[in-house]
């Protein structure tokens, strides 16, 4: 029967939940908002992504606010600012004499834009519990009929920097028929990635896999990619990758351990709406041919609609996935897996 490879996930995840638990300072609300009604909101800018603000008040708590409903910005804070056209920049905000545009204020000048025109804005924090956010899912599935009961964990951590960002992101599936393990399916990575100019990204990543209905007992792969942003406004973003990866897979049986140089092209696409109820809809598809060894090719698609419950941090959705795999190393082996898992996903920071 084959064991999970995760074997020391359960340190992982109290790892994770240590970070839930860290008290941070309280921020300083100075930040001010000046809304196309002419309403002025101070409190403390949380970050703008998707075309939403996320602001903290006092007396209300964390709000979100339409970029669309601001006409300028004032803070004294240090901000990353990213527009649509890939551009960055690094400084606070001042108000304007122009509606729906703000000043940029940088080390040597000051650079007037459009409210319309910024897709991510992130403060610079130079408290590390400040600069790291993440999200932990559960989902459970159970059919009596067959006594089968599926298991599914997953998240991510994520800390920024200027023009740099790491994530470690775990995904494992567990089938229970019974009281035994029939199947398990997981994955796991970290990952850097650095915006190189405009819209052009370079990423290092460094992953495992694991999927008995495939026959892989282990892969282990160090990847280098290219990534191109060809859509990123208030609603979606579509990316690009291309590069090639290095792996090592273990199998089940005794066909041995191969080490193969592949190719891996991705189509990412993310579709959000983040004001009441909000949605998000992640979807990728990888395509990874073999440029070593036998004629082989594999391919990866994932989809995971979310809607938010409760509060803004809580989000319940249905995540699935599709495996192919035309030549697996183990010869008895399927060539394909899927999966369907209702999940519970809590969002921090």
């Amino acid at each position: 029967m084959p064991k999970p490879f995760v074997k020391y996930k359960l340190p992982l995840l109290l790892v994770f939940f240590s970070f839930l638990f860290v008290v941070s300072g309280k921020a300083q609300k100075i930040d001010t908002i000046y809304h196309i009604n002419g309403n002025v909101l101070t409190g403390d800018f949380k970050k703008m992504v998707y075309g939403v603000v996320t602001w903290k008040m006092d007396g209300m708590g964390t709000i979100n606010l339409e970029v669309t409903k601001i006409n300028t910005i004032k803070s004294p804070k240090q901000f990353e600012v990213k527009l649509k056209n890939g551009l960055v920049y690094y400084g606070s905000f001042d108000t304007s004499g122009i509606a729906r545009h703000v000043y940029i204020v940088l080390a040597n000048g000051r650079e007037l834009v459009s409210v319309n025109e910024m897709v991510e804005v992130y403060p610079i924090k130079r408290n590390f519990w400040k600069r790291t956010s993440g999200d932990f899912s559960l989902g459970v599935n159970y059919s009596k009929g067959s006594n089968l009961a599926t298991v599914n964990t997953s998240g991510d951590l994520n800390y920024r920097k200027r023009k740099s960002y790491f994530q470690f992101s775990w995904d494992d599936y567990n089938t229970f028929q019974s009281d035994t393990l029939s199947s398990t399916k997981a994955d796991g990575s970290f990952a850097w990635q650095r915006l190189l100019k405009k819209k052009w990204y370079i990423s290092t990543m460094l992953g495992f896999s694991q999927n008995s209905e495939l026959g892989t007992k282990l892969r282990v792969n160090l990847s280098f990619l290219a990534l191109h942003d060809f859509v990123y406004n208030s609603w979606n973003r579509f990316y690009l990758g291309g590069g090639i990866s290095g792996q090592r897979e273990t199998p089940y049986d005794t066909t041995g351990i191969t080490n193969d140089l592949v190719g891996i092209f991705a189509v990412v696409w993310k579709v959000y709406k983040l004001t009441s109820p909000k949605v998000w809809v992640d979807a990728n598809v990888t395509f990874i041919p073999y440029m070593t060894g036998k004629s082989r090719d594999r391919l990866n698609i994932n989809l995971f609609p979310q809607i938010s419950v409760v509060d803004n941090n809580l989000k319940i959705g249905i995540k699935t996935y599709y495996s192919l795999d035309t030549r697996p190393q183990s010869i008895n082996a399927a060539k394909s897996d899927w999966g369907v898992s209702l999940t519970l996903t809590y969002h921090f920071h």
